[in-house]
This record gives structure tokens, sequence and C-alpha cells, in this order.
């Protein structure tokens, strides 16, 4: 199968996918599904039973209250797989892989966002000897396992063996302030529901509440909720990644979850909150075969119209034969006068119309009916439930009219009524001829009687009733009142604010009884505006003129004042009111347009008191009378009689209650009434309408109790608290309730709060809404299942949000035939599409039988036709009616393909009229394409005289049917339908004009419809369309892979098969044994290999590789193969087939050969790469349309089991560690590698084992070549770039040690002790000959490098006496070969120290342009030495940068070329802490005897010798570091000498003794890394006051400003391209004036947790580590969501992306991981405190 195109979001490809199908027509065979009991009416038919008369296919008749029991027992029915033909040994192979396949290929079953359900009838498992496929995959017991169970099991079936099922688990990422209300979950009983903390949540303390039962027996209340309890997959308890709680799934429902923070229970206090939905389980028969929702097929009739009770079982048997296996009741309770089968008169009264005059039947008939149906037609049933309105002559509303909106209960409805009587009364006028002379006809016909309507309304009837006046004040009245007040109150005066800003505080207030003028205003407020004194009132009320003469004249003035703001108030209202009114009119000419002059409306011309101008929104009382005595009515004790109808409102917000108090759609004639029913007053609880709630409540448990499901009528409408609460009663008397309703709210996310809160199981959808056929086949792809070709996913995976589930039909009982909108022609093909929807599905009675008209709820008297097996007769209809024949194909199809696992569509718009649709199944790979022919439009207007061949790669089975309907007379193919329509006086009958003719189960050759133009054999199958495939057409077929292509799948899942899934996404088991064999011979660096490397060192290699480049794409960020994996994982929860990445697999082979292809240039990974091109080449041989789901099974399931395998070789803290950890332990293997372009320095072949492993390059001859630590990719990959002392050590304990890379680490630290020259190590090492010494503070990094790798790895202090091969023993040395000048490490470490004691001056070899084109000729002259004074380590000029603050100016045209940004020359302040750190670690190891040097000597130029101990120096900076670094809060005269340039206080300060003055007093991240080395040496409060001021001030979402942002030099954004002559930013001189870096905050974390324990002990230290792990947060979800799963170097402006920067930076992710890994080590510390008493 070839792709050619997308559209709607998946991928299209034109040759379908194929599939073997249902084997027919064999012995002991049954139609409509598995187990399925044939009537005794069937079996005549088939030549089986008695031939006369139809017989009654249910067991007792309706007389009889006693059910009997059928003896006869299901038969099984067989389905078989594959071609007919035995394919031996091929066959056999597939029968045992299908076996092993329980694990993987639960991976082709989905959750509600299409995923295939745990029990589809298409999941099962095969025994070895046949290929008979389980009726039942879940059991009838499914969801009542015992309490406690935390992963549910599979049950088998009779006679069958079934393979052990691994549980679906779905997990949900909970973060802070996601409240999900609109978000729909989709669930299944016996899933298990995982809920785990995000990284918003990472140290918080989170409590977890679902209303879901623990266990059946406790049943489910909607408000009562568990604490669910935290478990975790991790050795480590702190661990949040690791934590979860989970749902065992045992009940069908809506259930609700949300959490708190710090042991909160309200849910008004809910951090975040969501619902998910729980499928119910449906079962038929009497052994309760399961049914799938997606199986359903279901058929509405009107209650009403099936006649008495002992007439339904005839009529429903239409229902049965034609293959439905659900029949939706319309209302079965007495009906209103109207006789709309949704007005219900009594909800606990069976309708009348059901009765016979010898017998009064009951609710108990009707259900006994309904439970025979179940048992031996194997069809369920559901009916309506009618909450929101009442028929208006339901006697108990008479004795309850407080459950009605009415105009005594709701007053603000009064004015409302008034204006309906004013229309009724116009239509009174009108009908008895009145208006004629005013251009208004008794008949309607015309446009311009519309407008006559209007003028008179404006004009004569609405100023009649003066509206606004129920809305308006008595402005007299309230003057007058007003005038009291002010009389006997002192005046006050205006204070500081205008007259004009105290007016609009003063509001009318409504009358909440809405009487004429009775409104007010609040006259405290009015009395303080506007009673003023005399001096005031004259300038502020009149604008000028004399003051009031005396207090009688103050009063004047300001009730006159006051009186024009009332009426000011009043114009105002009355111009809304008028607004709404202006509304009105237009909705009531609005209507009566639709009502008489519309062609889409009923055309009734004629006004009379039955057919008013308009339907009335209100009941009427007693007789008519004059407006005024109505309106008296409406104030009067009658008013309660006076009930407002119910409707809906286009547009509306459906959770809006349109009746409410502040509602004007009654005002505004919005609502679309039902003029029949009356709208019921709830209240928010049982309590505001006892007997309301109560009431329907009781009719809601007794449905549920005769009815499987229930159909919510006017969904939208109905108080959604109501809804709840009667479905909460409806599920405890059936918990396993089908709920459909039908939403119209035009919005998905409105739909969702619906289906979430009522636990809605399936959305009515119909296919009628398409226009064309186009739209009819995006809306059967729509509302279900998988593209084709969808990956495949494991059983532990993600819970991702859905669509709600669909029962979608080709027509529902509200709305009119096709025969009316389209043509009678397009019955057939488009209830074929319908049937190739993978969801529900279903039609209404009548569409089968071509009924040519709507068969309305209200107007329709006549009975359905009942079935015979007879040539049918009057009032009768048998299979070859209308197209009841084609529909039971259909149904059948419909049913096999959701119980087997087709659960993946294409539809494929061949020609404008022409849709093709495939259902695969993702297992078997078998397809099922239909062809349909619609025809919108008469079959002459939109016949096509050429339709494109339909090209399939694979093997054609069989046309499982063709069918096509024709008239029953020649040359009417230009009519909406043929012949000529009679209506029946009595029964509901069809076209007979129209034949339906059928052919199943035909060779190619048989067809009529199409002709075969390829070989039986040929690898693609082409038919082409003949020229009797007309509009009307619908033809099937069932297709298979080709032999070799289901060999190389066979294959595939044989392998993929071996793979299981933990409870952790990321974790995997494999039992493949030769690629278990294969990966743990894999070492990490070969592990770099095979999953990282970056394009430059791809290319370093020399084979001409680089990463791999998507078209329309671009390039992969690796080589390896989580290059792939990064892409993959964007697109397979999406299932975004149309991803350039797809198709670059479909189109060819080139990504799984340049796999194969790079791993096989390395010998550590041949034996992989030829493990990945056997697999591959099966690949090859599977229809391109599959290549990316198979591709991305084998590539993701290889990738988890390598990232394990690093995982294992890392040591218990990673491998048991949290998401986290393990996360940032594989940065390790991408930055570790072995680059050949960027080697190390030989170690001395005398070092003791393990040393390096030694290559043999091309020349034959051998190398060390062990990994190097890359400082950033891609930039800092190769060459001379890769390797920097600082960047080494400071990333080097992250990423060697706390991953356990020990022996690495230790090869690394001798390889640069053998370069050491002037006492320091370099800053870049280019293989140690080239190196550069050029910064002063690689050394101190590398001494806490060594410090670190003697506290973490054991025995770690033999690493003192390893041998140092010297590169330079002296600093002027020549370059030495390796073991020829050999020193011990000790040594080494030794002559660091004493270098630095005595002073370094030197200049830089072969310094000048050649090693450095910016620097300027000084800055290549270094000094550095120790202070005498301070015991601080000093160093540099004002001309070079010697820290990681290394940027040197670059500009020309800035006039910054040769200055450095940052020199922080004088004693840097972490090179400070690290020298402190060094001497203390060092003055240990001497008092353990575990180092041999504990002082240092200085010569001066006398010879005189100044000696100083380890211990004495540290105690030097002790002293010292406080008095001359710290900056305090208040100002200390005594200790600031310069205090004009302290620009912050509490901090620590940047440097001391700074050239450049102003320095030392810049607040920078680096202070911190002291902090976090040697918190000794500081105030615990001073340093604690510090650095909560260094993350207000510096820290931003993933890295830290380097610079104070009120630093006049601060700039926040790098980019090192600016060719400007700004000298802040001119080719990114700020690169350390204020872009936010990483890797300081890791240790600005770890300095908080050195500190808080100092400052507040457990407590503080307890609330440092979660607010550490809070701040940690976003670089979680960056180095799992990044498409280099790292961190990078440095971001912009508060995290803002910085294109200059590496995407991924070793010192990074190591500071970050060492932050972790401090955490846990004081976790467990503190589990030892408390367990030893301490």
């Amino acid at each position: 199968m070839k792709p050619t195109s997308q559209r709607a979001g998946c991928w299209c490809p034109n040759e379908q996918s194929m599939s073997e199908g249902v084997c027919e027509g064999k012995e002991g065979m049954e139609v409509g599904g598995p187990g399925r009991k044939e009537p005794a009416a069937a079996a005549k038919r088939r030549g089986i039973g008695p031939k006369k008369g139809a017989g009654r296919p249910l067991s007792s008749c309706y007389e009889e209250q006693t059910l009997q029991k059928s003896s006869q027992q299901p038969v099984r029915r067989t389905y078989a797989y594959g071609s007919t033909k035995d394919k031996g040994s091929e066959q056999k192979e597939w029968n045992q892989s299908y076996r092993k396949l329980a694990n993987f290929f639960k991976m082709g079953v989905q959750d509600g966002a299409g995923v295939v359900t745990q029990g589809p009838q298409s999941q099962q498992m095969y025994t070895s000897d046949h290929m008979s496929p389980m009726t039942n995959s879940v059991n009838g017991t499914m969801g009542s396992e015992p309490k406690g169970l935390s992963l549910p099991k599979m049950g088998s079936g009779p006679g069958m063996s079934f393979s052990q099922q691994q549980p679906q688990v779905r997990v949900l990422t909970l973060n802070h302030g996601d409240h999900m209300d609109s978000t729909l979950f989709r669930l299944q009983k016996g899933w298990v529901l995982q809920l785990r903390p995000g990284p918003s949540l990472l140290g918080k303390a989170v409590s977890v509440f679902t209303n879901h039962p623990e266990d059946l027996g406790e049943g489910f209340t909607r408000n009562r909720y568990r604490r669910l309890q935290w478990k975790s997959d991790s050795r480590n308890k702190g661990d949040d990644t690791a934590l979860y709680v989970e749902v065992v799934i045992i009940s069908a429902g809506a259930f609700h979850f949300y959490f708190t923070y710090d042991d909160g229970v309200e849910r008004e206090r809910a951090q975040g909150s969501g619902y998910f939905i729980v499928d119910p389980t449906l079962t038929v028969g009497t052994n309760s075969e399961t049914l799938s929702l997606d199986c359903v097929q279901c058929q509405t009739v009107l209650s009403k119209c099936l006649g008495p009770l002992p007439d339904w079982e005839q009529r429903l048997q239409v229902a049965y034969e034609t293959g439905y296996n659900l029949v939706h009741f319309t209302p079965i309770q007495e009906l209103g006068d109207s006789n709309s089968s949704y007005s219900i008169k009594d909800q606990h009264k069976l309708n009348t119309e059901f009765q016979t005059p010898d017998h009064q039947y009951t609710f108990a008939d009707v259900e006994a009916l309904i439970r025979r149906m179940r048992d031996e037609w194997k069809i369920l049933s559901l009916t309506d439930v009618v909450l929101n309105h009442t028929a208006n002559d339901s006697n108990w509303i008479q004795d309850h009219p407080e459950s009605t909106y009415n105009c005594h209960n709701s007053p603000h409805l009064r004015p409302a009524y008034l204006l309906d009587r004013v229309l009724y009364h116009m239509t009174v006028e009108v009908a008895d001829g009145k208006w004629e002379d005013r251009g208004i006809p008794v008949a309607i016909r015309e446009e311009k009687d519309l407008e006559a309507i209007k003028n008179v309304l404006h004009s004569h009837f609405l100023p009649q009733v003066k509206l606004h006046e129920f809305y308006t004040v008595d402005v007299d009245k309230t003057v007058e009142e007003f005038r009291r007040r002010i009389s006997s109150n002192l005046p006050i005066t205006i204070r500081g604010k205008s007259d004009s800003s105290f007016k609009e505080e003063m509001v009318i207030i409504q009358d909440p009884n809405y009487g004429r003028r009775t409104c007010t205003v609040d006259m405290n407020i009015a009395v303080r505006l506007y009673n003023l004194a005399s001096e005031s009132n004259a300038k502020t009320l009149q604008g000028s003129g004399p003051e009031a003469r005396d207090e009688e004249d103050r009063i004047v003035r300001c009730c006159a004042e006051f009186r024009r703001h009332v009426e000011n108030l009043n114009q105002q209202r009355t111009s809304e009111i008028q607004a709404h009114l202006i509304q009105a009119v237009e909705c009531v000419l609005g209507t009566i347009r639709y009502q008489r002059l519309q062609a889409d409306g009923p055309m009734i011309a004629e006004v009379s008191r039955d057919y008013p101008l308009v339907p009335p929104y209100f009941t009427h009382y007693g007789e008519d009378a004059p407006l005024e005595d109505e309106e008296a009515l409406m104030f009067g004790q009658k008013g309660c009689f006076l009930m407002a109808h119910n409707g809906w409102v286009m547009g509306d917000d459906p959770l809006n209650n349109f009746a409410r108090s502040d509602s004007y759609v009654y005002l505004r004639r919005e609502l679309v009434a039902w003029g029949d029913s009356v709208k019921l007053r709830y209240g928010e609880k049982p309590e505001d309408s006892p007997y309301l709630w109560d009431h329907m409540k009781r009719y809601c448990e007794y449905t549920a109790r005769i009815f499987h499901g229930i159909r919510l009528d006017n969904c939208h409408s109905t108080p959604i608290h109501v809804a709840e609460y009667m479905l909460d009663a409806a599920r405890k008397v059936r918990p396993d309730l089908y709920v459909i309703a039908e939403l119209f709210t035009n919005s998905d996310l409105t739909d969702n709060v619906f289906v979430n809160r009522l636990g809605i199981n399936s959305l009515i959808r119909e296919a009628m809404s398409a226009p064309n056929s186009h739209e009819e086949g995006r809306l059967v792809y729509r509302y279900g299942g998988e593209p084709v070709g969808a990956f495949l996913l494991p059983p532990v995976r993600p819970l991702v949000p859905c669509i709600a589930h669909a029962i979608f039909l080709d027509l529902t009982h509200d709305n009119r035939s096709p025969a009316e909108v389209r043509t009678a022609w397009d019955m057939l093909p488009s209830t074929a599409l319908v049937s190739m929807a993978c969801c529900a599905s279903g039609s209404t009675r009548g569409y089968d039988e071509l009924v040519p008209h709507h068969i309305h709820v209200v107007d329709e008297t006549r009975v359905y036709q009942a079935w015979t097996d007879a040539e049918p007769t009057r009032g009768e209809c048998n299979e070859s009616s209308g197209i009841v024949r084609c529909k039971r194909l259909l149904n059948k199809l419909h049913f096999e393909l959701g119980a087997n696992g087709y659960n993946q569509v294409f539809v494929d718009q061949v020609t404008e009229h022409v849709v093709t649709v495939t259902r695969h199944n993702p297992v078997t790979h078998q397809s099922v394409v239909l062809v349909a022919y619609t025809s919108f439009r008469p079959p002459a207007e939109v016949r096509e005289s050429h339709i494109r061949p339909l090209k399939v790669q694979g093997h054609l089975e069989e046309i499982i049917f063709e069918m096509q309907v024709k008239g029953k007379s020649s040359g009417e193919d230009d009519k909406s339908y043929p012949g000529f329509f009679n209506n029946d006086s009595e029964f509901i009958n069809g076209l007979n004009s129209i034949i339906a003719e059928v052919k199943e189960n035909i060779r190619p050759s048989e067809s009529s419809l199409v002709r075969l133009t390829s070989a039986e054999d040929a690898d693609e199958t082409e038919c082409q369309y003949t020229s009797e495939f007309a509009p009307g057409s619908v033809i099937a077929f069932r297709l298979s892979l080709l032999p070799r292509a289901q060999t190389a799948v066979n294959k595939i899942r044989g392998v993929l098969s071996e793979f299981g899934y933990k409870s952790r996404i990321s974790e995997v088991t494999t039992h493949n044994v030769e690629l278990m064999d294969i990966v743990n011979s894999l070492s990490l660096s070969d592990l770099n290999r095979v999953l990282y490397r970056c394009d430059e060192e791809e290319k370093d290699e020399g084979h001409g590789g680089g990463t791999y480049s998507i078209p329309s794409y671009g390039s992969m960020p690796y080589c390896g193969l989580q290059g792939v994996i990064s892409v993959l994982s964007e697109i397979r929860v999406h299932n975004d087939l149309g991803h350039p990445l797809c198709c670059n697999l479909r189109d060819g082979d080139w990504m799984p050969e340049y796999i194969v292809t790079r791993l096989k240039h390395d010998p550590a990974t041949q034996r992989l790469a030829k493990w990945f091109e056997d697999i591959f080449n099966w690949l090859k041989e599977v229809p391109r349309y599959l290549i990316p789901a198979y591709f991305d099974s084998i590539v993701t399931s290889v990738y988890l089991t390598l990232i394990n395998r690093a995982w294992s070789l890392m040591g218990e803290f990673i491998s048991q560690g949290s998401d986290f950890a393990k996360a940032l332990s594989l940065c390790s293997v991408q930055f570790c590698g072995i680059v050949k372009s960027a080697v190390m320095p030989a170690l001395s072949p005398n070092l003791s084992s393990p040393q390096p492993p030694v290559i043999t390059d091309s020349s034959g001859s051998a190398k060390q070549m062990s990994v190097t630590i890359a400082a950033g990719l891609p930039h800092f990959s190769v060459g001379y770039m890769r390797n920097w002392g600082r960047d080494t050590f400071i990333a080097l304990p992250g990423n060697l040690l706390i991953t356990g890379r020990y022996d690495e680490a230790r090869w690394i630290i001798l390889a640069y002790a053998s370069t050491m020259r002037h006492g320091l190590i370099p800053n870049l090492l280019d293989g140690g000959h080239k190196a550069r010494f050029n910064c002063r503070d690689s050394v101190w990094w590398w001494l806490q490098s060594i410090q670190r790798y003697v506290a973490i790895v054991p025995e770690g202090n033999r690493i003192f006496r390893d041998k140092v091969s010297r590169l330079f023993p002296t600093d002027d040395a020549q370059p030495q070969e390796p073991g020829r000048h050999d020193q011990l490490l000790e040594d080494v470490i030794q002559e660091t120290l004493q270098r630095h004691f005595q002073g370094v001056k030197f200049r830089e070899r072969n310094a000048g342009y050649q090693i450095d084109r910016e620097m300027c000729d000084e800055g290549f002259n270094n000094e550095i030495g120790v202070s005498l004074e301070t015991g601080f380590v000093y160093g540099g000029t004002v001309h070079n940068c010697g820290t990681w603050m290394d940027k040197m100016g670059s500009s020309e045209l800035a006039g910054i070329k040769g200055k450095p940004a940052t020199p922080r020359d004088g004693s840097a302040v972490e090179i400070v802490g690290l020298c402190k750190s060094a001497l203390r670690f060092l003055g240990q190891m001497y008092r353990e005897d575990k180092f041999k040097y504990n002082s240092v000597e200085r010569y001066d130029d006398t010879g005189n010798v100044t000696k100083w101990t380890y211990e004495f120096w540290e105690k030097k900076i002790q002293e010292n570091f406080e008095k001359h670094f710290w900056i305090s809060e208040n100002p200390i005269p005594d200790r600031e000498p310069k205090p004009e340039l302290i620009n912050r206080r509490g901090i620590y300060k940047d440097s001391y003794n700074a050239s450049q003055f102003w320095a030392d007093y810049q607040l920078r991240c680096n202070f911190p890394v002291a902090v976090a080395v040697a918190p000794e040496m500081l105030t615990p409060k001073h340093a604690w006051i510090a650095l909560k001021n260094a993350e207000k001030i510096l820290l931003g979402p993933l890295g830290i400003k380097t610079l104070d942002p009120s630093d006049w030099a601060y700039n926040g954004d790098y980019d090192n391209s600016n060719d400007s002559a700004d000298p802040k930013i001119a080719r990114g001189y700020n690169y350390h004036q204020g872009p936010e870096w990483l890797w300081p905050v890791g240790w600005l974390l770890r300095a908080q947790l050195a500190i808080a324990p100092k400052v507040g002990g457990f407590e503080e230290l307890g609330r440092t580590m979660g607010h550490v792990k809070s701040l940690l947060a976003p670089h979680l979800t960056h180095v799992l969501s990044d498409s280099w799963r790292s961190l990078p170097e440095l971001t912009n402006t508060n995290g803002a992306h910085c294109k200059d920067s590496n995407p991924a930076q070793a010192w990074s992710t190591g500071c970050v991981l060492e932050v972790l890994w401090e955490m846990d080590r004081i976790e467990r510390g503190l589990r030892r405190s408390s367990m030893t008493g301490m």
C-alpha cells in the first residue's frame, strides 16, 4: 500500500489495507454476532420448522406474567482468519506467534482517544488447534475483583486457553492549577489509573482524592471521597517522581478526582482536578455475552407507533431481523394532549394507547418484554428520561405548581407573560380580520405581511402594556421619600471626588415582585450624594449661580438634582427594555417567517387560535380576558398556574438556566418554545422542591430497572446538577447503565463538561448534518478509531484526552427523511458509510423501509408495519422491503468490525460523490474496504464518467457484498425518488418504487459493479468500476496481506512480543536472549555511540556521516536512536501519521539503513547493527503504510532496553532512582564518549589497573582512548573545543561520580594532572600538548572533583597514590613520553598548592594572534598568588579573564576588542571558597594518614621562609571571609570603606580587591559556590539572607542571572551575532552580564540545603528540601521534553530560548544531578537518624 495524501489529521493511503474476514454460510453459523439465537421465524425462512405464519420469536405471550427461559443454547460462531487454503508451516508459525503477543499487542488496543479497549472481542488470544477467537474477551465477572486488587486479570472462556495479559495502565500527570473539567478521559473496568505528580508538584505535600469506590460493595456516592495512598516505585521514599496513587477501575460511571496541598481535604481548596469516564459493561443473551460499545447498533422507535403492547413483538421483530442489537424507545409513559412523544403527562403511568379493551398492561409487562428481548434476541433497550419539562395537562403540577416556573414563584417572568398575552390578543384580532385594512391578512404569505405586523406591534400593541414600567422607578414617590430623609439629616459636602463619579454608584434596584414603577434606589446612597450643604450645592449641582438662600431652598435644589438623576436612570432603563422589545419583535417575525413563509418550515399561512402567530410562552388560566384583568391575574394567587413553557435557546450557554431571574430570554422571545410542556423548577437542591425531586427520582429509578440504558432528552437544557442527581439514582439501580444524549452546545469543551459530570457514554451524532459526501466521510473518520497504520502503544502509557464516544445515526427521529432533504437513492450509501464508523451506530425506524417523510414525534398517529416471512400484505414488511436486507448485512458487518478489533479507520474521497472507507485490524492487518456512491442529488445530476480504480497492495479475499438501489421503472433518476408515494392512513409505509439488489460473498468475477484487472497472484490488486456502479451503489471487499508480508509481520511481532512493560513508562523487560546478550555487552561509551552523538561527533569519525535529515522537517538532534526517539515521542501520542518522519519512513528504507550503517562502523556495535539489519529486512516486506508503526515499536523497544542497560551500569542511586535522576544520568551518556580528535594525554603505563582501553588505529599503532566529557553539544563536542578543564571538573562529579563511572572519572582526573604547569591545569586541553593555561579556577575545580571522588568512590583515597605521567615536569619542559616522569597524584596536588602559595607569574607560550585573535598583548601575562593577610588566592589583571566568566570583547566597531567583559581579577569569591574546601579536605586526609602533606612554604627574595599548615591557611580564610565579603543589610561604616559603591545589601561580594573598584560590589551568582563548598566559613544568618536575596533577584525559570538586573551593565539577552556599536552587547559582550546560566543554579540549591539546618534545624531543612524540589520542576520538564533530552547552557531573560546557547551542556545537567544526589543523601541520613533514635 502506498501513501498518497494526508487529510483530516491522518495519513490517507489510496490503496487500502487488507483483512481476511468472517467465513459465511457454514453449518451452525448464526447471523448477527457470536452466540446469537435465531428465532423460529428466521429458522422457517431458512427452511427449518413450520412453513405458515410468522410465529412469535420470543418465548412467551404477554398474558403470561412468568418468564419462561429458553432451553435453546447459544451456538458459538466460528471466525476464520486468513485464506481458506492450508498455509502449512506459515500458518503454524502464525499461531505460535499470536499466542505470544498477549503483552505487546495489547498495544493495538485503544483507550478513549481512539485506543483499542481491553475487551473488544477483537483482542482475543487463540488456541493452537484452530483460529476461533473467544467470544468473551472480558468475562461477566470483570469489575468484581476483591478489594485491594492492584492489577486486574483477564478471564477465559469455557474450553479456551488464555495467555496471561499485562494489565492496561493509564498514567495521568497532575500539575498545579490543572482543572480539567472540560477534558475527557475514558477508561474501562479492569484498567488501572495511575495519577503521578508532575514537575510543578515536586516538593509539595499533595493529597489526592477520588469518589470512585474502592470496592463494589460500598457503591458510588458522588460527594463521598477517599484519600488515595501514595505508593512509590523507587527505593528512595523522598523521590517525588516515583510517587503515584492508583485507582483500580471497578465501576462504570463518571468519577471525579482532585488534589490539595498540606493535608487539605476540602474540594474548594483543590489545586487541580478532573474527571474520568468508565464505560459500562453491556451484556446480552442468557450467557451474558459482552457487547462492546463500538458494536452497538441502535434503532429508534416511536413507542406510540408500536400500537397495543401485544402487537409490539412483531413490530419490534423488524429491528431483530435487520440486525439491530439495541432499541431506543421514546417515552412509554402517558402522553399529554399534544400526543408528542416527549410531552409526558404522568411520569409514573404507562401510556394508555398500549392497552387493549380486555387487559390493562403495566410497566411490569414492558419489563418482561425487555428482558426477553435481551435474553433471546440479544437486543438491549433504552428509553428517554425527560427531566426538564412535563405536559401542560399533567395533573400533578396542578397540585404542585411550585414545581414549575410560574408568575407566582418567578415574578421576573411577569412582564414576559404580559407580552405573551399581547401577542395572543393580536393573534385573535388578526384571525378575526380586524387588521386587514392595515395590511395584515388572515393568511400570512408574503414578506410585506411581516413588515405590517412589525409596524402594528410597535405602534399599537406594545404601547398598550408599557412594559418598561415594570423596570422603572416612581419618580414622584421616590423624590418625596428623599425629601423626607434629607429634611431630618444634617447636610454633607462632597470631598475630593467629582459629582459624576458618585452618580455612577446609584442605580435602580429592581423590585423583586415586578410591580409597575415599584423599583427603588438605595436612599442611603442618594442622601450621601445629593444632600449637600448650601455653600457647595450651588456650583456642584447647578454649575453656577448663587448659594441657597435658606434650608428650604437648599432642600428644593437637592431634590431637583436628585429628580434629574432618577429620571435619567428611568430613561436609561426604559431604553434597555425597549432594546429587549425590539429584539423580541424581531424574534417574533423570525418565528412567523419560519412557520408560514420558509420552504423548510410547516408553511401554515392561516392565523387562528389553533395556529397563532407565534407559539405561546406561558400557559393561561381561565377564560380569555382583557389585558388589564390578565395583568391582575399574574399578581394574584392564581398566578402560580401561569406556567412558563420549556424550549431551547439557540447559541445560549447550555450551562446557564435561561429561566433564571437575571435572564431576559422570555422577554426577548429568544426561546424556541414547546407550547405543550412547562419548564420544571428544581432549585439548587431537593429541599428547594421536595415533591418534584422525589417524583422524578422515582421515575428515573424504575426506568433504570426496566431498561438497560437511558437517553437523556434535551440534555443541554436540563439543569446539570439535577441530571447528576437523577442519574446517580438510576445507576444505583443499574450500575452498568448505558447513557446517551444529544447535545447542541456547538463546543466540544462544553460537551465534555456534560459528559464528565453526567457520565454520558455516547453522544448522539447524525450523518444528516453533513451537507455533502466529503463532510459525511469526515464524520465517519472523526467519530471513532485511529488512523490506519497508527502507532502501537504499550499497555502502560499516558492517559490522553479524547473526544466523546459517539453513537452515529444515519437519521435521528427528530429530523426529516433523506428522501425529503437529499434523495431516496442516497439512503443506502449513506447508511453504509455510517455502518463503517468505528463507534456505535444507529438509525430510526422507517429509514430501512424507505419512508420518504418525517415520522413526526408529535403529529404521527399511525403504527409501524409488522414483520412477516411471507409476502407482505398491508401493514407488513419483510427483508425485501426497502433496504432491510441491505441493512442487515451492513449491521452484521458493523458488528464484526467492532467485535474483531478493526479499530483503525481511513476515509478516501475518491470523487465528489464516491467515498471509500477502510476498517483495519491492527493485529491481523486484515481490512474491510467499503465503497459508497452517494447521491445527495438525483443520480442523473451526480453520475460521473470516470472513477479512478481501486488499487490495493495485497490479496483480495472476496467481495463481501455488493448492493444498489434501483427504480422499478427506468428513466426516473432525475427525481428525488422514483415513482409516486401513497401514504397509508393506518400504517407507516415506505416507498415501493425502489428495489435493492444484493449479492453476498461473491468472487470478483461474479461482480457486476467492479472488474478485476490484475492477475490473481500479483503484488497489487486493481479493480475497475463498471458502468453498473451508479449512484446508490455500495460494495465491500475483504482484504489480507500478501503471504510474504504476513510472514514479515509475524516475524516482527514475534520479536516485539518478547518485550514487557513495567508500571513506570520508561521501564521495559526484554526476553529476547540474542538481543539481551548484545545489549549486555555494550559499555556506556558504546551506548554513547548507539544512542547519541551529535552531527559534529559523527563527522569526526571520518566515515562521512552526520545527523539524519528529514525532508520538510530538518535534521535530528542526534545521530543515535535518541534523535529519532525525540521525534517519535512527539508524534506517537497524537498518531500524527502525516508528520514528515512518517512520510519519510513510508517513502523509503533510508532511516533503517542509516541506523544499521552507522552502527557497523564500530566493532563494539556491529552485533547490534546485524540484529537491526535482520529485523529491518523483514520490515521492508511490510506494507508501506505500516512501516511507521512497526519501525516505532522496534526502535522504541530497543531504545528502552538500551537506556535500562545504561541505568543498570550506574549504581543504585540511578538504577533505583527517580525519573529525574534517570533522565539526568542519561546526559552522562550524551556527553561522555570517545572522540578521536579530542583525546586525553596518555596515562602512565605504570598506572595500576584498571587502565583506559587501548584502540588500534588504521596505521596499526595502539592508543589509549578514554571517554572525555564534551563541554556542550553541539558547539563544544570535537577537537580542541571539546575538553575544557573548568567545564570538565564542574561537570565530572554529576556526570561520572554520581552515575558510578568511577574508572572514567579517575582517568580524567589523572590525565589532567599529567598536564600540570605553573601549578595550574589547562583551560583548553587540546590533547595536552597544545594546552592553554589561561584560567585561575580550573585547578580548584579539579581539586574539588578529587575531593568528591574520595568521598564517593569506595577506597577513593587510593587515587592519591596513583601514578601521574607528567607531560611537563617543569614549566619550560617539552612534552614527555608517557611513563618517563611518573609522580604520585598527591605530589602533584602538593605542587599545585605550593606553587600558588609561592606565587606564579608567567606569560602564555606562543602568546599572540596564533592562539587568541581577540586578546590584547597584556592579557597573555598571568600572575597568581596567596595573600598573607587574608589567605585568599588572588590573580588576574584587567586585561584577562581567568574565571568561568571569560567573555573577551571582539568588536572593534563597539570599541571593546581585547577588553574582558568580566575580568574578576583579585580574589574571586568562588575560588576563595574552593580553596578553603580543598584545604579542609586535605587537612582531614593528612590527619587520617591518607595524604602525606600538611603544609606549604614561601621563600621571599631574601631567602626567608614562611610556612603555613593547611589548618592555619584554612583558619586564615575563615577569619577574613565575612569581614571582606559580607555586605550587611544595614550600613556599618567601619566595615565599608567605599559605601558609595554598594548597590545591593544583604549579599556577598563577587570579588575582593578587583582592579575595577566597583566590580567587587556586584551581585552575581558566584558566591553560592563558596557557601556550598565551605558553609563553615560564613555566618549562617548572613548566608541565608544572601541566598534568599540571590534567589529572589537572580533566579529565573531554568537558569540564574549572571548579574543583578539593577546593575548598569545588565542585559539578559545574549546574541553572539550582534554587530552593533553598543558596547554592552556587541558580539555577545553580555555573555555573563545577565543571561541566565544553568550550572550555578545547582550550587545555589546545594548552598540552601547546606545552610538550612544551621538556621532552622530539621524543620527548615524539610521546608528547604520541598522548596528545592519545586524550583527544579522546570528542569525536569525540560529534560524530559526537549528534543536534546538535556539542559541548555543558558537562557535569555526569564527563561527565553537563546539561539546561541548549547542546547545540551554537561555542567548544567551534572550540577542539577548533584542536587538530587545531595537530597537523597540527606534523606537517607535522616532515616538512619530516626531509626537509631538520634
